[in-house]
């Protein structure tokens, strides 16, 4: 058993986990993407996916790895890497190694936490949008458009409506305010989304596997995590059983093993769900509310459970092949 750490030394999640493993006697294997250009990757997919991680004098067997904690960004935009130039030696190195490792963790039986098909979905609001909706939760009102009147109108029905990004990259939520007004005119070249205000208390929710840890967060702020006047007041609080069992459901119909869910409770008990976050920074949350997230991650990783592991993904392909990149 091996469990195999992808991201940035000092990224808080990443870090917390590798703790715990190490406090559980796992052995672990990280790839940290500072060392991008002294990595080395050769992979071979036949009847079985085979491979080699190699950093410096450090060699990884990938057929080894049992699971693996993804939290990558991409490398080729790391400063170091950026500042080499758009077509250097060193971008193209970086690319290629990020590709490569990220078909593997697709075509691996190992436990992955989390694929990258099945973070993809995050990287569309209103598609993901449409998956927590199907799957029996309330959402907002939404409507995403270029055109000014369109965006007018929406606010004139819902009186209170707030604005986001349609991507996946991480951006402030604003309520729509007269002053805003004068800005619609940017709307012709910069598709915008907006919803129906929910008001309510916020809860963010991190389902590990069969595991869930719910907070409470009371902030006067339109963005709980960008608060104008002193940190949100945020506590560990517990579901009803139903509750908890819905929540497992949708981090298991998305096919992630760790998620973090952003609720609202309306002051009339309806539950609305905002988004699924497939790579969640959970640390923040666990350092206020002491709970035991980044263990249940590392005990998770640990187990590798064989539900994780369907052996469809053993022989992927029909044919065989190798690729790899050395530096």
């Amino acid at each position: 058993m091996l469990v195999l750490l992808w991201g940035l030394d000092g990224d808080s999640p990443l870090s917390e986990v590798r703790d715990q493993l190490n406090l559980l006697d796992v052995p672990t294997k990280f790839v940290d993407q500072r060392r991008v250009l002294e990595t080395e990757i050769e992979l071979v997919v036949g009847e079985t996916v085979e491979g080699c991680i190699r950093i410096g004098n450090d060699s990884i067997d990938l057929g080894e790895v049992s699971a693996m904690y993804v939290r990558c960004y991409e490398s080729a935009r790391l400063p170091e890497i950026a500042a080499t130039g758009p077509d250097s030696a060193a971008k193209q190195h970086a690319i290629q190694v990020d590709d490569i490792l990220a078909c593997w963790s697709e075509l691996t039986s190992a436990l992955v936490v989390n694929r990258f098909t099945a973070s993809a979905a995050n990287g569309s609001k209103p598609y993901q949008l449409e998956q927590i909706r199907g799957l029996g939760w309330g959402v907002p009102e939404t409507l995403i458009t270029t055109d000014a009147d369109e965006a007018r109108a929406f606010w004139k029905y819902h009186g209170e409506v707030i604005y986001k990004s349609v991507s996946g990259v991480r951006s402030r939520v604003s309520r729509l305010r007269a002053e805003h007004a004068d800005r619609f005119a940017d709307l012709s070249s910069c598709p915008t989304q907006f919803q129906q205000y929910i008001a309510g208390v916020d809860y963010r929710v991190h389902v590990v596997d069969d595991k869930v840890f719910a907070c409470e967060v009371r902030c006067s702020a339109d963005d709980y995590r960008y608060p104008e006047n002193g940190a949100p007041d945020i506590r560990a609080c517990t579901f009803t059983p139903d509750l908890e069992e819905k929540c497992r459901q949708m981090g298991a119909a998305m096919n992630l093993p760790l998620a973090g869910i952003d609720l609202r409770r309306t002051p009339q008990g309806e539950w609305y769900c905002f988004e699924v976050n497939p790579s969640p920074a959970f640390t923040y949350y666990e350092q206020i509310t002491g709970q035991p997230i980044s263990q249940a991650v590392a005990l998770l990783l640990a187990n590798a459970a064989p539900e994780y592991m369907p052996e469809a993904r053993h022989g992927a392909t029909s044919g065989s092949g190798r690729c790899g990149i050395k530096g």
